[in-house]
């Protein structure tokens, strides 16, 4: 199913906020330690979502978020992805292809078609912004690799090199940061490839030269700054699932009736403006007309 506009600029968070999303969260209660950000709108057609009011600044975006190879703070980011090198950039795409290999950024760019979509994120925490990216279906991508019939799940890591990447000196996580998708959630077109935000090139600290965007699941399955996509037929090992399976699991979709246990999924923290106002969380984050079907058959209170 094709995916149909339903979020206008008027929706996404004030770029402003985006930049600055520290003072906007301080003081709200309930902020942990987990998420990551996503968004969008599309040059052919603005995708939007029932319900959602303003964008979110790109002050919010890039000031506040968590990218665990910079620092667990929330503005460590910020402050230090100023010394990663993103040109040149290659991407290893591997595994059950026909056409495996080292993908210059710069060749993959030049083959796909990139788009602007406004997309609503939902961070694990119980906060919420609405993002412009700019970016390109990853079955796009997939389907240049040639995905054999036999893939079942894709599977992508973070780039490691912990002398640009302070983070990575900590044991907080098993490095390389691991994230993965069952193969038609990858091939959905909803899933994107991001290369910016705002029409502008994607900041270091969220990610750049290219992160991972699937808007119906909770923030941190976005992955940033990936550097290898495996496709495989088996469920790949996820890193915060890996760290903690109780409380992070592999599917990890925008689910309001299924708690994390600390704390409720039901409702969120909507960051924009001077104050984060609360709403109500909806089922796949606003998606299921897309990505419901995915599911049909799953009890997703158990595979969670």
């Amino acid at each position: 199913m094709r995916f149909k506009p339903d979020l206008k600029w008027s929706d996404v968070t004030p770029k402003a906020d985006f930049l600055n999303r520290r003072q906007l969260i301080k003081g709200a209660a309930g902020a942990l330690a987990l998420g990551g950000i996503g968004g969008a709108a599309h040059a052919k057609g603005q995708y939007a979502v029932e319900g959602i009011d303003e964008v979110n600044s790109l002050e919010d975006i890039t000031s506040y978020n968590n990218f665990y190879e910079f620092g667990t703070g929330k503005g460590d980011p910020a402050q230090y992805a100023h010394a990663l090198t993103t040109d040149p950039w290659t991407v290893k795409i591997d595994g059950l292809v026909d056409n495996p290999g080292d993908y210059d950024l710069a060749d993959i760019l030049a083959n796909v078609d990139i788009e602007e979509r406004i997309y609503r994120f939902r961070c694990v925490e119980a906060w919420s912004m609405v993002i412009p990216w700019n970016g390109f279906e990853l079955r796009q991508l997939l389907e240049r690799a040639g995905v054999q019939s036999s893939a079942k799940y894709v599977a992508f890591e973070t780039l490691v090199r912990p002398e640009e990447m302070h983070g990575q000196r900590s044991p907080i996580l098993d490095w390389p940061y691991r994230e993965g998708l069952r193969l038609d959630e990858a091939m959905n077109p909803l899933t994107l490839m991001a290369t910016g935000l705002y029409g502008e090139d994607l900041p270091n600290q969220n990610g750049a030269p290219l992160r991972l965007v699937v808007p119906w699941k909770y923030g941190f399955k976005s992955i940033k700054s990936i550097v290898r996509i495996t496709l495989t037929d088996t469920q790949p090992e996820t890193s915060w699932n890996m760290q903690n399976p109780r409380e992070y699991g592999f599917y990890s979709n925008v689910n309001p009736e299924v708690s994390h246990p600390r704390w409720s999924q039901a409702s969120e923290r909507k960051i924009g403006g001077f104050f984060a106002s609360r709403q109500d969380t909806l089922m796949f984050n606003g998606y299921g007309e897309y990505v419901a079907d995915m599911y049909a058959d799953m009890d997703l209170s158990a595979e969670f």
